[in-house]
């Protein structure tokens, strides 16, 4: 993939005057106009400050939730524009339409070193059309506001859709700094991992990670389940799991996965109590039990204290430690010592030394929610959806057309 370095070098340095389209992935929970997580827009900003910095004029593509192709005021780009002009330290454009009038006339005017952001790409039914042509033509139009391609948005490479595939096969091509780190961390993690290596998944489906767990069952030294999911492994094992989330239909999956796993000398670590309670409510009456007797009138929603305390001294003893999903549900004060725990271990992995990677998603939120800061973690990924499927061994089409470009 040729990276903004290439890009530079071809212009000499200077990319004073060069119309510049990134893609970025700003897609950001949102409390009616306010932003409540602003990871994704603050991890967007390197590669647009440099190009910018450069001379380059800056045209910012992204999407907002799923509109479904036609323009929604509750997925407005605006307040995403503001709080990257605030990061950015310069006003930041904001286009009102995405391929119409506004955005043409926003992106002539534009003077080298300034930014503006379109709206959001999925007001556009092309952007994620099935159909070829419909897309095809909605990239024509994107790819004629600029010179250039700068594909930034890892959250998103993993789609075949218009502003990620299509228009970098109709302008010149490069890879954005988060993108590039997103792939070496991931390269990292599936093909030489520092050792020990430990897998943590979490979250509340199976179903989710089956691609992650066979993929890495024989990459990883140790394999520690957390979250909703851990009860159908605990049904595998033959434990009522009371009222707690099941996946009845995947429990002879989860009973393959220990078999494969004890037949690999991997570690499979699975909680030893667990937090209940009758009811999903933060003020729900918290109890902590065994994890092979959990009352049939309660719910697990948490791993327990001497799970979270085992999860966390192989998570410090590791070299290299992916996290996704987390322990229970931190949203509720009651049900978050898990996730808060093994949070902190990845902050020691290696004795400060090892790669903690943070798998983005629930995960990324979770760890800010509970007063981490992003610098503590050897990363976190912007890419939840994208991050998995990378480690599933998928072919992620964004990136694919970019090692073609």
């Amino acid at each position: 993939m040729k990276t903004i370095d290439d890009l530079l070098s071809k212009h000499d340095g200077s990319l004073d005057g060069v119309r510049v389209l990134v893609r970025s992935d700003l897609n950001v929970p949102l409390d009616g106009r306010t932003i409540t997580d602003d990871g994704r827009v603050r991890a967007s900003v390197p590669t647009i400050e440099r190009l910018a910095s450069a001379g380059a004029r800056v045209l910012v593509t992204a999407h907002l939730g799923r509109p479904k192709g036609v323009p929604d005021p509750s997925f407005t780009l605006l307040p995403v524009a503001e709080r990257l002009g605030e990061l950015l330290g310069t006003p930041v454009l904001f286009a009102g339409d995405t391929v119409g009038d506004e955005a043409s006339r926003i992106a002539s005017a534009l003077e080298p070193g300034q930014v503006a952001l379109l709206e959001n790409v999925r007001f556009e039914a092309g952007e994620t059309s099935k159909d070829d042509e419909e897309r095809g033509a909605f990239a024509d139009r994107l790819a004629a506001l600029a010179d250039v391609f700068v594909s930034d948005g890892f959250g998103v490479v993993h789609r075949k859709q218009a502003s990620v595939y299509d228009v970098a096969t109709r302008l010149p091509a490069y890879v954005g700094g988060l993108v590039e780190a997103e792939v070496e961390v991931l390269r990292r993690l599936t093909e030489d991992p520092a050792r020990p290596y430990a897998v943590v998944l979490g979250g509340s489906k199976v179903s989710d990670k089956l691609g992650v767990i066979d993929h890495l069952i024989d990459k990883a030294d140790s394999l520690l389940i957390g979250g909703g999911m851990v009860f159908t492994f605990l049904a595998a094992q033959g434990h009522s799991v009371g009222s707690s989330l099941l996946e009845q239909d995947q429990v002879e999956v989860a009973a393959r996965y220990i078999e494969q796993a004890e037949a690999k000398g991997v570690e499979i670590v699975l909680p030893t109590d667990i937090v209940v309670a009758p009811e999903f409510s933060a003020d729900a009456p918290a109890t902590t039990v065994s994890a092979d007797a959990i009352p049939d009138d309660q719910m697990g929603l948490d791993i327990g204290p001497d799970s979270a305390e085992r999860f966390a001294e192989v998570v410090r003893g590791a070299q290299t430690v992916f996290w996704n999903g987390p322990m229970g549900v931190f949203e509720f004060d009651a049900f978050a010592a898990g996730t808060t725990t093994v949070a902190e271990a990845l902050t020691q992995v290696g004795g400060g030394d090892g790669l903690s990677v943070v798998g983005g998603g629930d995960s990324a939120a979770a760890v800010r929610a509970l007063g981490f800061d992003d610098d503590a973690f050897g990363h976190i990924s912007t890419g939840g959806g994208a991050s998995l499927e990378y480690l599933e061994g998928a072919t992620l089409p964004g990136l694919a057309v970019l090692e073609e470009s």
